[in-house]
């Protein structure tokens, strides 16, 4: 039975690039895919690109193709990456420019658009916003400064049948970077559900890719993984029926075992019987896990249903500024002056008119996770805390009443209570994230190359 193996090379947008490359050097790898975007990642892509039409992709894309285009001719690696956020095309161009000024030659690389759809962003202004109760489109149309929707593994099955060797994205699910060369491998169609619940599930398991292999499932003293300085990405070893084996490079830290891969497929799902994707609803209500070997995990039983008639749309939008202030205290009595410091903060902020609409004073190491009422249970005696950080944070709707609320904290310096030290401030302008459905027909997948 014909097997591919695709690796996993990140799991967000700024993650480490060493793992890929040993992926790339030793995996025997057909394919990798490199996940880097989520919901704000590209809204705030989206404003890049706006004030430079050749921006807009990830930042970090010249700095990993550096190193994988080499590696990508070497060992016949075809990549698949969705670090083209706002702008594939203009990724593909840079891509392109790299690979020259390195002198290689012979690889084709392809622009997958059509899921932006601020264009047409007025014919949704009735739509209601999915996570807002009562709250029309309308009702921010001022704001928006992004609306994509997440579509599916078209572009790249066509991309691949093109002769494509780089593959660039925008919002594409996260799970059709791997779909997408299974189903072109395969030759499966859209019509056999079951496959591609399959495959749906094979790209959800890598899509976060350290995480499967023992990095958000440690936990010292109860979940124990080896050498996680030197975590390894995983590899899926597919098979033409959709049964899957997850494993890593042999000599990386890490491990793959049924645990691990239980946790990641459960991770952001809300219904494992229902997981709905732009290329089917999956069904992982009867997956199987068995450990074959060292690292090794054969997973079976997924199934699926066909595509949902709409398409999720993500939507930035300016929500608002936060600003913030922290200070240490130390010693005896650290949580008394802290307390006394943040207590100031705040009848100084409303002695001076600062127009805050949410304000917080968190005691790092103290609450600031679980606030008073479960913090309490966990420490009954503050008092016994021998160093404590205050926050001070506020969301304003202006960027000038931000700001005041880390100078007043900066002012504690000299202004006490006594022994404060290291204080920081900062702003940030807020882009929030909003989600509509529209319907699949709306979206029109535009396939590009650049040849090299």
């Amino acid at each position: 039975m014909k097997t591919i193996r695709i690796g996993s090379g990140a799991g967000y947008a700024g993650d480490r690039l060493e793992p890929a490359l040993e992926l790339m050097e030793k995996g025997n790898l057909d394919y990798i895919m490199f996940e880097c975007l989520a919901e704000r990642t590209i809204a705030i892509a989206q404003e890049q690109k706006l004030k430079n039409p050749d921006k807009g992709y990830n930042g970090l894309l010249e700095y990993r193709m550096d190193k994988v285009l080499p590696l990508c001719v070497e060992k016949g690696v075809k990549v698949i990456t969705n670090m083209g956020a706002a702008n594939p095309k203009a990724a593909a161009k840079v891509i392109k420019k790299m690979a020259e000024e390195k002198g290689i030659k012979g690889i084709k690389i392809a622009a997958v658009d059509g899921d932006d759809v601020l264009d047409q962003i007025d014919r949704y202004m009735e739509y209601d916003i999915l996570e807002l109760e009562n709250t029309k489109l309308k009702d921010m149309r001022d704001q928006i400064v992004s609306a994509n929707a997440y579509i599916g593994a078209e572009g790249i099955i066509e991309a691949l049948k093109n002769g494509a060797d780089i593959i660039v994205t925008g919002r594409i699910a996260d799970p059709a970077l791997a779909l997408g060369p299974i189903m072109y491998e395969f030759g499966w169609d859209y019509e056999e559900y079951a496959k591609v619940g399959k495959g749906i599930m094979i790209g959800h398991l890598l899509e976060c890719a350290g995480q499967i292999t023992g990095g958000y499932f440690a936990d010292p003293g109860h979940k124990d993984v080896e050498d996680l300085w030197n975590l390894g990405f995983p590899i899926a070893e597919v098979s033409e029926n959709g049964d899957v084996v997850i494993t890593k490079a042999e000599g990386t830290g890490g491990k793959v075992t049924t645990a691990t891969c239980k946790e990641q497929l459960l991770y952001e799902i809300h219904d494992p019987s229902t997981y709905l994707t732009p290329d089917g609803i999956a069904d992982y209500s009867n997956v199987t896990m068995k450990q074959i070997g060292k690292d090794q995990v054969l997973v079976q039983g997924a199934s699926g249903r066909p595509k949902p008639y709409t398409l999720k749309v993500s939507l930035g939008y300016k929500d608002c500024f936060i600003g913030e202030g922290e200070m240490s205290y130390g010693g005896s009595g650290a949580y008394e002056r802290a307390k006394l410091a943040g207590e100031i903060v705040k009848k100084r902020l409303e002695m001076t008119g600062v127009n805050i609409d949410e304000f917080r004073i968190d005691y790092i190491g103290v609450n600031s996770l679980y606030k008073d009422q479960i913090s309490d249970v966990m420490l009954k005696d503050r008092g016994l805390c021998g160093e404590v950080r205050l926050r001070v944070s506020g969301r304003t709707k202006e960027r000038s009443d931000a700001i005041k609320i880390g100078n007043e904290v900066e002012t504690l310096y000299t202004n006490g209570p006594a022994g404060g030290g290291g204080a920081t401030q900062a702003v940030k302008e807020i882009v929030s994230i909003a989600s509509i459905f529209i319907p699949r027909d709306d979206i029109k997948i535009v396939v590009s190359y650049e040849e090299v």
